[in-house]
């Protein structure tokens, strides 16, 4: 085999810059949104007599905005491009995480903390709406369809990293300088990617290698004449529901229910928390490849086995945590539950831009409504039915949902001719 040309290997690296940007973007932005339980937690519930509901409601108030302002925001990403959409919701997510910390040091002193936090992470759900339809669409941009399954994988890994290691990170910072300067630093963090992204991503390759060079990501044929395939749609939006549901479970609760239910010690809760988000951050990529290996030999007609059966299995490996009595085998199965979630995620994101093509960062929008539509429901509901029934029923009632999105994947389809990327 002959060497890679210099404009291959112009290439390569160009590639491999914008996914490691795409995957800080992602990382610091749920790092940013995640960091308010492992402060909820450990200091301000205690120390402004917020009770855990009431908390919910803090968490679920990022959700609410964001889920409303995703199809607006896909809408504004097919405009302007995942450039400058990407970089307002970087600017977004470090201005309101430091006005989170301000909070706590006593701006907006007229209202109630309750009440100012409800505000503030209202509002940086507003602005992190793009972000996953942005990244999604970049990566159509920037791959060809056999890249993109693992290059979505390693992006959506990175989201998830950051809840695999938000509650020892963060709280070493709020036992080092407190909960109010911790935001302020990870805000400034954001602030100065966002930066780095502005000056050195781009929409398309073409707009900065030669035409030789992004010539592998280029369609082969043009798609976006084909109509939009809406119950496919439909049936994956309401799929990756599921997954909301399921992943905000742990995302807003595990921590909780590990360091209050199960009364485990605080170095303990945090670090058990912590291991089934690794799971999944690194199921992610994997599933990534795998779902590349899969099509590459099954074809479009049987993508949908794959995230079929994680999906199932992982509810499974929920019911099995649940009925464990001792905390080994509660850590383990949770662990395992989340990590094979991981697998599937990248078929919903590459599907969902598949899907819609020239219109792929509204797609994937649409998609992503559906699942913080259904999930920002978790945090709300979990602490809800562990009061009243119990919090076995609190975490069960996510296997059940998370089997009904698995079924869903039996009536998606894609298009051979629609895997070309999106223009």
């Amino acid at each position: 085999m002959p060497p890679p040309s210099a404009r291959t290997r112009v290439w390569n690296a160009a590639q491999i810059g914008i996914l490691a940007l795409l995957m800080a973007l992602c990382f610091l932005n749920h790092f940013n949104r995640a960091s308010i339980t492992s402060a909820g937690d450990e200091r301000i519930m205690a120390q402004h007599h917020i009770s855990p509901e009431q908390m919910g409601a803090v968490y679920s108030s990022f959700l609410i905005v964001y889920t409303l302002f995703m199809i607006p925001g896909g809408l504004f990403l097919d405009r302007t491009g995942p450039r400058l959409t990407l970089t307002l919701m970087a600017v977004g997510s470090a201005i309101f995480c430091g006005f989170t910390g301000l909070v706590g040091l006593g701006f907006l002193s007229s209202l109630p903390i309750l009440t100012a936090l409800l505000i503030v992470r209202s509002t940086m759900g507003l602005v992190s709406a793009p972000l996953h339809p942005g990244a999604a669409r970049a990566i159509g941009n920037w791959f060809s369809p056999a890249q993109a399954p693992l290059a979505n994988g390693l992006v959506t890994g990175a989201s998830i990293l950051a809840y695999a290691v938000v509650h020892p990170i963060f709280g070493g910072l709020i036992d080092w300088v407190e909960w109010p300067r911790a935001f302020l630093l990870t805000g400034g963090l954001t602030l100065g990617l966002a930066t780095l992204w502005w000056w050195v991503g781009r929409d398309h390759p073409d707009t900065n290698l030669p035409v030789e060079a992004s010539a592998s990501a280029q369609p082969t044929a043009p798609t976006s004449a084909l109509p939009l395939d809406l119950r496919s749609l439909v049936l994956l939006t309401l799929s990756y529901a599921a997954v909301g549901y399921f992943q905000y479970l742990f995302f807003y609760w595990l921590h909780y229910y590990f360091d209050e239910i199960l009364h485990l010690e605080k170095v303990q809760s945090r670090f058990y928390a912590g291991l089934p988000n690794l799971a999944m951050a690194f199921g992610m990529p994997v599933g990534g490849w795998l779902q590349g290996q899969w099509e590459s030999r099954f074809g479009d007609a049987r993508r949908h086995w794959l995230p079929a059966l994680g999906m199932g299995a992982s509810a499974a490996c929920l019911l099995a945590g649940i009925g464990s009595t001792q905390i080994g085998w509660v850590v383990t199965w949770f662990t395992l539950a989340l990590g094979i979630l991981g697998l599937t995620e990248s078929a919903f994101w590459t599907t969902a831009v598949r899907l819609g093509r020239h219109r792929g960062g509204t797609t994937a929008a649409i998609m992503n409504t559906g699942g913080n539509g259904i999930g920002l429901l978790a945090p709300l509901l979990t602490p809800i039915i562990g009061t009243h029934l119990g919090w076995s029923w609190g975490l069960g009632l996510g296997a059940i949902i998370g089997l009904a999105g698995a079924a869903c994947w039996l009536g998606i389809r894609v298009p051979p001719h629609a895997a070309a990327r999106a223009e």
